[in-house]
């Protein structure tokens, strides 16, 4: 299996997973907690946070962005190449939408239901601009400064907390955005509700860009592990 092939694999598995977690653990909490939503919100914020925690460690040695902003980015950034990046991103969403269709099955619900959760307003909008800033700030800031061990840790953190600082509660990525269309649960959003979403989500992206280019305009060097494969660069950090 080349190189490539394996990345995409990892991102469409990790996608995947993760929008199990955010639909899988909704659909629990409000089966456990059906008359608090706060409750419900707390389940599902921390099942987030510690799985994308795991996710991230175990696929980070191959790819692990999970999300088409960052990786957008890392093109940007001149980490990968557009090929590449067109890759990650189709299996990005791929893996999200097989994500939510398991979720939804293993719940006993239809493997498909168009949500009927309308998420819209300007503070909602301006909400995901933040989530995907501050995400995109933790993200690289933890790896350009040298520290690439910790960005799991630093990831599911903020994951976590941004689910109860944002008023969206930081979808902050278009592939679970979209994969969130097709299940009317807890995580639910309406397919009305995405473009404006995802339009808030790239243009955070663009914002965190030329942030993590102002705060952090070198790299710190890193030693490669021996057991990388190939002539990988900085680019296996996260991605």
């Amino acid at each position: 299996m080349s190189l490539l092939t394996r990345r995409a694999v990892a991102e469409f598995a990790g996608t995947a997973f993760l929008v199990m977690a955010v639909v899988g653990s909704g659909v629990m909490a409000s089966r456990l907690s059906p008359n608090d939503v706060g409750l419900q919100l707390l389940q599902n914020s921390v099942a987030t946070g510690a799985a994308l925690v795991a996710l991230i460690l175990a696929l980070q040695p191959v790819s692990a962005s999970f999300n088409p902003v960052v990786t957008l980015v890392e093109r940007a950034l001149g980490i990968l190449d557009t090929p590449t990046t067109l890759a990650l991103v189709a299996a990005q969403f791929a893996g999200g939408l097989a994500g939510t269709v398991l979720a939804n099955l293993m719940f006993g619900l239809d493997a498909v239901t168009l949500s009927t959760h309308e998420r819209a307003g300007g503070g909602l909008w301006l909400g995901e601009l933040i989530a995907t800033v501050g995400l995109l700030l933790v993200i690289f800031g933890t790896i350009r400064s040298g520290r690439p061990d910790r960005v799991a840790f630093a990831v599911g953190g903020y994951i976590t907390a941004a689910y109860w600082f944002t008023s969206s509660t930081s979808f902050a990525n278009p592939a679970v955005t979209v994969a969130r269309t097709i299940t009317d649960t807890f995580a639910g959003i309406a397919p009305t509700s995405v473009p404006a979403f995802i339009l808030a989500q790239l243009l955070g992206g663009a914002v965190g860009f030329f942030l993590v280019r102002a705060l952090f305009p070198r790299v710190a060097s890193l030693p490669l592990p021996a057991s990388l494969p190939d002539s990988a660069s900085d680019r296996k950090v996260l991605s």
